[in-house]
């Protein structure tokens, strides 16, 4: 949001506020106040006219004004009602050399998750993607991904939702089968891409996809999704989308306290599972997962170190 403009709001937010006294607190004219009124006015804020001066007295329910509007993080927010992808959209602004901004959108059209895989975004939902340019070696960036695993757990489960992570990148609602994927349904997803040199990351893009006011009717069966609004009924995507903005800033400050962080919300340690790696299939029990993301399965005859693959969840073995 513009400063003066972000500076008008919050002198609204303290009540009613003339527009000469407005303009001799933020020291522009009246005719400035007025235009940034109107602009605030045209990006639904609903802002009074009264005699004791303007006041605001409704904040729009999403958009980029709105998500900005009592952020508590330095982050500057775009928004688009429609748009492809909003990976795609960050990775442009990195190469404008853009940085800590979020793209945020109410539907996608071509929005994609890992392996190139289709991902459903309709309209209800909360389509976010995070640019950051983290002063870490490009061994590191995994850390983000669980960052956002994290970010989006909290919020989901300070909305009344019992959300659960699964490695490496999905937050899950769990269903009555506790043991396996069966009653596993999907909250959201992850994808992370980055671009770096050897030694230093030049940016990394985390992509958010978070099925909020949707039916679940309205995306696809085969992804056996869970919704906040299924879960918990219509949720402030403004304030939600605020949340995780706002855990995700707090844990990228220190990487290396993620790890415990997602430990604490895993529904994948201590389960057996099936992991389809590059280098071929790991069967085991998920024993821990280290720093930058690793996942640690104990096949029963040694433990290997998993950094990346499609991870299932299987019916422990019963002696």
């Amino acid at each position: 949001m513009q400063e003066t403009r972000e500076r008008v709001l919050d002198g609204l937010t303290d009540g009613p506020v003339t527009g000469p006294e407005l303009a001799e607190r933020l020291d522009v004219s009246r005719a400035a106040v007025w235009k940034h009124v109107e602009a605030l006015r045209e990006e639904g804020f609903g802002i009074a006219s009264r005699d004791e001066g303007y006041e605001l007295v409704e904040v729009p329910e999403f958009g980029g004004a709105a998500v900005e509007y009592g952020l508590e993080a330095p982050f500057d927010v775009e928004f688009h009602d429609s748009i492809p992808s909003t990976n795609a959209r960050a990775r442009d602004l990195a190469g404008e050399g853009a940085a800590d901004v979020a793209v945020l959108a109410d539907e996608q059209t071509g929005g994609r998750g890992r392996l190139d895989r289709a991902w459903s975004s309709p309209s209800g939902g909360i389509w976010l993607s995070l640019l950051v340019r983290p002063d870490v070696p490009p061994a590191h960036a995994p850390a983000f991904t669980l960052a956002a695993a994290v970010a989006v757990t909290r919020a989901a489960r300070e909305a009344g939702v019992d959300a659960r992570i699964k490695w490496p990148n999905d937050v899950v609602v769990a269903g009555e089968d506790a043991e396996s994927d069966d009653g596993e349904r999907k909250l959201a997803g992850i994808l992370t891409e980055m671009e770096g040199e050897a030694d230093r990351v030049s940016w990394v893009v985390v992509g958010t996809g978070i099925n909020a006011n949707l039916e679940p009717a309205a995306l696809p069966s085969e992804a056996r999704p869970a919704t906040l609004l299924d879960e918990v009924g219509a949720v402030d995507r403004r304030l939600f989308t605020q949340r995780v903005v706002e855990a995700f800033d707090e844990l990228r400050a220190d990487p290396e306290s993620v790890i415990q962080a997602w430990k604490k919300h895993a529904t994948t340690l201590g389960k057996r599972v099936r992991v389809d790696t590059p280098a071929g299939e790991v069967v085991g029990d998920a024993v821990d997962i280290e720093f930058p993301g690793t996942l640690v399965v104990d096949t029963g005859e040694e433990r290997v170190q998993v950094t990346a693959g499609d991870c299932e969840h299987l019916r422990p073995i019963v002696d």
